[in-house]
């Protein structure tokens, strides 16, 4: 950038800046194109994260159920094999 050349002003006889001309129709309906389809590429990334969290969500649901079932039925198992003796983590009497 040259710092010895002044910046150019355009202005009027009057004395009044000089509006920068409009941009012709047809590069603003470009312009408008390109941000209506930016937002409806937002629009159809989030539709289908969302389709993607609701397909997933009721196969998470199922793991966690049966993961729960599990650990009940290897808790059952750990109490059966004590035998007669008290289960250590029962809250109800303390040791």
């Amino acid at each position: 950038m040259k710092r010895d050349i002044p910046p150019q002003l355009d202005m009027t006889l009057e004395g009044e800046f000089v509006s920068p001309p409009k941009p012709p129709v047809s590069t603003r309906i470009m312009v408008w194109a390109i941000v209506i389809a930016i937002i409806t590429g937002g629009l159809a990334f989030a539709a289908l994260a969302l389709w993607v969290a609701l397909i997933i969500l009721p196969v998470a649901l199922g793991a966690a159920i049966i993961a729960w079932a599990m650990f009940r039925y290897r808790m059952w198992r750990a109490g059966k094999s004590l035998g007669g003796q008290r289960n250590m983590w029962s809250p109800r009497r303390p040791l």
